[in-house]
C-alpha cells in the first residue's frame, strides 16, 4: 500500500482550534478540569487588568506535572478519547487546555512542579505561525517569570497556567485608563465565578476542592433546590444502557409565592429561568449541559415550564454514545434512550406547568419526610416497585410488638386504599390521564371517616414522642391530609 503523509500545517490547525466557540467561562472551566483530575483543593483563578498586558491565570495546588508530562499536555491530542484514564480524570479528547486556551490568548505558559523543581513550557501562537513548526518554547520572556515568580509563591507543587496577550484585549488601541474596557474584563471574571458555580457545584458542595475568582470564593449554585421543602422531586430512574445505566431524576421547582424575592433570583441561575430549564447532564458530578430538552421532537422552551429540570448522570465510559464535543458543552442522547427521556421530559414539564397554573397549590413533596406518604414507588432496572412506608406511623403501629388495636388496622387499610400511588405508577409509564383518583374523594372538609383514620395517625404520633401542636403540623403537610380541612387544620 502506498501512502502520503498529511501532516496539517501549524497556523491553519491553531486557527482550527482558536475558532471552536469558547467563551472565556467556559474555557477556564476546561482549565479547572485538568485541576480537579490533578486532585488539587485549592484552585485560584486570577484575573488581573493591565491594558493590553492584561493577563489571566489558573493556579492549583494540586500533584503537579513532570516535564515529560507537561511535553505530554502540551502536545496537541496527545492522549486520545480512547486514552485510559483515571476515575477523576475529566479530560476526554486531549486538546483541552490547548483549545481552550488557543480561543482565549495568544500566549499559553504552564510552569508545574511535583516536588520544587518548577518546569514552564510555553505556546506562542506568534512563533508557530512565523515558523511553520509547533516550537514548544522552554524559556519565558521576563514579565511572564515575574507572573509566575507572583502566582507560585512558596509552593513546591502544583500547576499554573498562563495567558498573556488576550483574544479582544491585546490590541494597540486598548489602554490600562481604558475604563469601558475593563468593566468588560472584569464582568467575564463575574460571568466566570457564576459559570464554575453551575458547572463545578457538586464538587464544591461535597468540599472536594475551593475555588476563587479574584479571591472570591465560589458559591455553588444548585438547580434543583434539592433543599427546599417545596421541591417535587419524581422518583429517580435507572435507565438501561448497553451493560451500564444512566440516572434520571426530575425536579419540579416551586413556584414564586413559594421563594423568597433572593431566593426567586438565584435559582434562575446564570442564564434566566427560560434559559435554565431543561435537563442537566452530568459526567463524573461535572456538569456538562445546563438547562436544554436536548433536542427532543416537540420539546421546546416555553415559558410555562420554566420549573421543570431533570439530572441526568452518565458514565463516563458512554461519552461516544452522548456525543459529548471537545468543549464538554453538548450532548445528543443515544437513540435507544431517546423515548425514556422524552416520557420523563413531559411528566416533569406537566407538572410544572401545573403548579404555575393553580400557583404554587399543588402539593409539594418533602424531600427525606418518611411520614408523608404511605407508598414508596421506586423504578430500578427497568422495573417498578411499590413498597408500604414502614416509617409511616400507622404502618410503624402495626410493626410494634403489640400488633396495634382493630381500630388501627381498619384505619390503615382505608389509608392504604385511597393512597394506591396511580400517579406515581403513570409517571413510569405515560403522562397524566383525567382518572387519577382522589384520596378520600377530593379536597374540601373532611367526613367522619377521614377524621377517624387522621385520629389515629395522630395519636400514633403522639405515641411515638411528638408534641399534640407537632402532630398536627405534620398531619397538615402529609398526603393526603394537606389537601382536607379538619382538625389538623385549625
Amino acid at each position: 500500500m502506498t501512502y502520503d503523509i498529511a501532516a496539517p500545517e501549524p497556523s491553519g490547525m491553531v486557527a482550527s482550534l482558536s475558532s471552536l466557540g469558547y467563551s472565556l467561562p467556559e474555557a477556564i472551566a476546561d482549565l479547572v478540569d485538568n485541576s480537579i483530575s490533578a486532585d488539587a483543593s485549592t484552585i485560584d483563578i486570577e484575573f488581573t487588568w493591565a491594558g493590553r498586558h492584561s493577563w489571566v491565570a489558573v493556579v492549583d495546588d494540586g500533584s503537579g506535572m513532570t516535564p515529560e508530562e507537561l511535553v505530554t499536555a502540551m502536545t496537541v491530542a496527545a492522549r486520545g478519547p480512547d486514552t485510559v484514564r483515571s476515575s477523576t480524570d475529566l479530560g476526554r479528547f486531549g486538546v483541552g487546555l490547548k483549545s481552550a486556551s488557543f480561543s482565549q490568548a495568544r500566549q499559553l505558559t504552564v510552569a508545574t512542579a511535583r516536588s520544587g523543581d518548577w518546569c514552564v513550557r510555553t505556546w506562542d501562537l506568534d512563533v508557530i505561525e512565523q515558523a511553520g513548526e509547533w516550537r514548544l518554547l522552554r524559556d519565558v520572556d521576563d514579565a511572564t517569570s515575574r507572573i509566575l515568580d507572583v502566582l507560585r509563591g512558596e509552593a513546591d507543587h502544583g500547576t499554573v497556567v498562563l495567558w498573556r496577550r488576550l483574544t479582544g484585549y491585546h490590541g494597540a488601541a486598548v489602554t490600562e485608563e481604558d475604563e469601558r474596557t475593563q468593566q468588560q474584563f472584569y464582568a467575564e471574571a463575574n460571568r466566570t465565578e457564576s459559570h464554575l458555580g453551575m458547572v463545578f457545584a457538586r464538587f464544591l458542595t461535597g468540599r472536594r476542592c475551593s475555588m476563587r475568582v479574584s479571591g472570591t470564593p465560589v458559591e455553588p449554585w444548585d438547580p434543583f433546590l434539592s433543599r427546599h421543602p417545596s421541591v417535587q422531586r419524581l422518583p429517580v430512574e435507572q435507565l438501561r444502557l448497553g451493560t451500564g445505566t444512566v440516572r434520571a431524576e426530575a425536579f419540579i421547582l416551586p413556584s414564586s409565592q413559594r421563594l423568597s424575592p433572593a431566593e426567586y433570583g438565584k435559582a434562575g441561575g446564570p442564564r434566566g429561568w427560560l434559559d435554565q430549564q431543561g435537563f442537566y447532564v452530568y459526567r463524573r458530578d461535572r456538569l456538562i449541559l445546563a438547562g436544554s430538552w436536548l433536542g427532543q421532537r416537540g420539546l421546546r422552551r416555553e415559558e410555562k415550564f420554566n420549573l421543570a429540570r431533570i439530572a441526568v448522570d452518565i458514565p463516563a465510559e458512554t461519552d461516544a454514545d452522548w456525543g459529548v464535543d471537545v468543549r464538554k458543552s453538548s450532548v445528543v442522547p443515544p437513540v435507544g434512550l431517546r423515548t425514556p427521556l422524552q416520557r420523563i421530559a413531559r411528566q416533569a414539564r406537566s407538572l410544572a406547568s401545573d403548579v404555575l397554573r393553580h400557583r404554587g397549590q399543588v402539593a409539594a413533596r418533602t424531600h427525606g419526610e418518611p411520614l408523608r406518604y404511605a407508598w414508596h414507588v421506586r423504578r430500578d432496572n427497568e422495573q417498578v416497585t411499590c413498597r408500604i412506608n414502614r416509617e409511616h406511623p400507622l404502618v410503624s403501629a402495626m410493626l410494634r410488638s403489640d400488633g396495634g388495636s382493630p381500630g388501627d388496622v381498619r384505619a390503615l387499610l382505608r389509608l392504604l386504599e385511597e393512597t394506591v400511588p396511580v400517579t406515581a405508577l403513570r409517571v413510569m409509564h405515560e403522562t397524566d390521564t383525567s382518572d387519577d383518583p382522589e384520596p378520600f374523594g377530593g379536597a374540601g372538609p373532611a367526613d367522619s371517616e377521614v377524621t377517624e383514620v387522621a385520629q389515629r395517625i395522630y395519636e400514633a404520633m403522639i405515641m411515638g414522642g411528638r408534641s399534640p401542636d407537632a402532630a398536627r403540623e405534620r398531619l397538615r403537610t402529609m398526603h393526603p391530609f394537606d389537601q382536607l380541612q379538619g382538625f389538623w387544620s385549625k
